[in-house]
């Protein structure tokens, strides 16, 4: 293709409102499920900062703390995050993305 048609492709995306709605959509998805784990990770710090002893208790009469299975917790919550995100990005957002490069024949 010439550089002149890959131009008036991508502005003819650009200015579809379906792109609009999927851009909109997967930056809402993204900045809500940043947010969860920014949280998850602050309040862990926070915990660990203002209340030391919460996380060092023991569980039950074993050695093992509080605060490892919360810190696996934690890894997994960021694990599964991924997953849904990823899960959602190739579900969703690329068939849409795909018909909408298949309708401007690009």
């Amino acid at each position: 293709m010439e550089p002149e048609h890959d131009d008036a492709v991508v502005a003819a995306i650009a200015a579809d409102p379906r792109y609009e709605t999927l851009v909109r959509e997967r930056g809402r998805l993204g900045w809500l499920l940043s947010a969860l784990i920014f949280f998850s990770f602050v309040g862990y710090l926070g915990v660990i900062a203002f209340d030391k002893a919460a996380l060092a208790a023991p569980i039950g009469g074993g050695v093992t703390s509080v605060g490892i299975p919360v810190g696996l917790g934690l890894i997994v919550l960021t694990i599964v995050v991924t997953a849904l995100y990823v899960r959602r990005a190739n579900g969703s957002y690329d068939a849409r993305l795909a018909a909408l490069l298949k309708d401007h024949q690009a």
